[in-house]
């Protein structure tokens, strides 16, 4: 992971338009909950085409605030930003209406702030907003905006 840059040897890393949006950070559970949602058998979250998959964490929370992960050689800082939209490709690699169980607990798009190393296993996640690991994968809805504004 290299700061300002994302995640080297992925397709959209140093990519200007991906710089804030770099890494996309998703629950598992969101996965596992989209599974029983349609009646399907187990889905593999690796499918989702997000860069991070963590279990028991509140991803959502994390959008707009600095959090870290580490798993053993040094801790990368990310910057989560905007959520991490789901595109209509879901429907083909998970299961018909992924696309749309997903939105709002498809993951968030994060920026690096720092170098370091991710490699797959266990990882700490740290983050100065406190985490409920029971919201792990529940959807946010965006605020309805009032009428006539």
């Amino acid at each position: 992971m290299r700061a300002g840059f994302g995640i080297v040897g992925d397709r959209y890393g140093g990519r200007r338009a991906h710089r804030d949006a770099s890494v996309t950070v998703l629950a598992a559970e969101s996965i596992e909950a989209l599974a029983e949602e349609l009646g399907q058998p187990p889905l593999d979250p690796l499918l989702a085409r997000r860069n991070v998959v963590l279990r028991g964490a509140e991803v959502e929370a994390l959008r707009g605030q600095l959090s870290s992960l580490d798993c053993g050689e040094g801790e990368v800082v990310l910057r989560g930003g905007r959520p991490a939209t789901p595109c209509a490709w879901l429907d083909t690699v998970l299961a018909p209406g992924a696309h749309r169980g997903l939105r709002g607990r498809g993951g968030i798009r994060c920026a690096p702030l720092t170098d370091g190393v991710l490699r797959l296993g266990p990882a700490v996640l740290a983050s100065a907003v406190p985490l409920d690991p029971g919201r792990a994968g529940l959807a946010v809805r965006p605020a309805l905006r009032p009428r006539g504004r």
